[in-house]
């Protein structure tokens, strides 16, 4: 299997001012574009989570966006951690 096809899961923490501007919107439409399936949630800290789970490639390029600095607010930080995929996710929806 090439690294194009080599699914995984990627757990991003955005930090900054990214809830209540749009970002969890703006991050699904990214998503939906790369075929990712996940979710995009507001943590009462303020940050919001991402989960998303397909090809490393796409996933790398969601990762990129999200620190591209053209979504919605500000972001100050994205943390991230790759796993293995869980699965039984479908479609890609904002919590």
């Amino acid at each position: 299997m090439s690294e194009e096809e080599t699914h995984t899961r990627l757990t991003a923490w955005v930090r900054g001012r990214v809830q209540g501007v749009g970002f969890r919107w703006w991050t699904r439409s990214r998503a939906l574009e790369l075929g990712l399936v996940g979710s995009a949630s507001n943590l009462a800290d303020g940050r919001v989570e991402v989960i998303a789970e397909g090809s490393r490639d796409h996933c790398q390029r969601l990762l990129s966006a999200l620190r591209s600095g053209e979504s919605p607010g500000r972001v100050e930080h994205v943390a991230e951690r790759w796993s293995d995929p869980k699965g039984g996710l479908r479609g890609f929806v904002e919590r």
